[in-house]
């Protein structure tokens, strides 16, 4: 299975506090994985490090087959990214607004890749709305459609269905199923919504305190923990909680495989 994004040692401080200490992370062509954990987990610093937002003081990112911050430029024409604090332009209809991000990405076909992707997520009923019309649920909703219009090999949403009533949410996560199904793009998913990460993710990495502690499929992390689900982990770990095994035994996993051993530093 291709790598497509790949992260060994990632170390971060800030003021001689250590955000991020030594993450290592890997995700393949075609994965759907949720990076989770509590408040002042490391998971925002974790992720603007793997898109080369932020300089890692230890450790090395390769994208898409670049190293960063090298070849960040070639490495995130491969990515999309959405999240709903993300502004749209709200003078423009959002078939224009698609098509100007189609042109900007190098899709040769705009209007067929604009179609196309409202159509995967099932909102081609917004083509003509101007973003001042647009509720702050469907402004997330078009974001996620504008980062996938050049079919990424990886895709990160940053709490993407945060703002989207049960009925979006589940228009949503079927087309970035169908995304990840058909075009092979790998899925980088943060959430608080973990009942969403158990339907749509195969892989879940949790930090706790800056360190890997787990990673593995929802249900083997859940059972490593001896919880009954991803939000009793997830509650474990915002009271404190520690791994429930040595950090020794977690390791970034091929896609279903069980959870097992992480190198990260303690």
């Amino acid at each position: 299975m291709e790598t497509v994004l790949r992260a060994r040692g990632l170390v971060k401080a800030y003021r001689q506090e250590t955000a991020v200490d030594g993450v290592d992370l890997e995700v393949h062509t075609g994965e759907r994985v949720a990076l989770l954990g509590p408040n002042g987990a490391g998971k925002t610093t974790t992720l603007f490090m793997l898109l080369g937002v932020v300089t890692p003081d230890a450790g090395t990112v390769d994208l898409g087959g670049h190293r960063l911050p090298e070849g960040r430029k070639r490495a995130l024409a491969q990515v999309g990214f959405a999240a709903g604090y993300l502004p749209l332009a709200e003078k423009l209809r959002v078939r224009e607004f698609l098509a100007m991000y189609a042109d900007l990405y190098g899709v040769p076909d705009r209007a067929g890749a604009v179609k196309s992707a409202l159509e995967r997520f099932g909102v081609d009923y917004l083509s003509s709305s101007l973003g001042t019309e647009l509720s702050s649920g469907q402004r997330t909703l078009v974001g996620i459609v504008k980062a996938t219009l050049h079919r990424p090999r990886l895709l990160v949403l940053d709490e993407p269905t945060a703002s989207l009533d049960p009925d979006v949410a589940r228009r949503v996560r079927q087309g970035l199923l169908e995304l990840s199904r058909t075009d092979g793009s790998a899925l980088l998913v943060t959430s608080h919504d973990m009942s969403e990460v158990e339907r749509l993710c195969d892989r879940v990495v949790f930090l706790s305190r800056g360190r890997v502690v787990a990673n593995g499929s929802p249900a083997d992390v859940s059972a490593a923990f001896g919880r009954q689900g991803l939000e009793d982990v997830f509650l474990h770990l915002a009271a404190g909680g520690e791994s429930a095994m040595p950090v020794e035994a977690v390791e970034p996993a091929e896609a279903g495989e069980p959870v097992g051993r992480q190198g990260g530093r303690r």
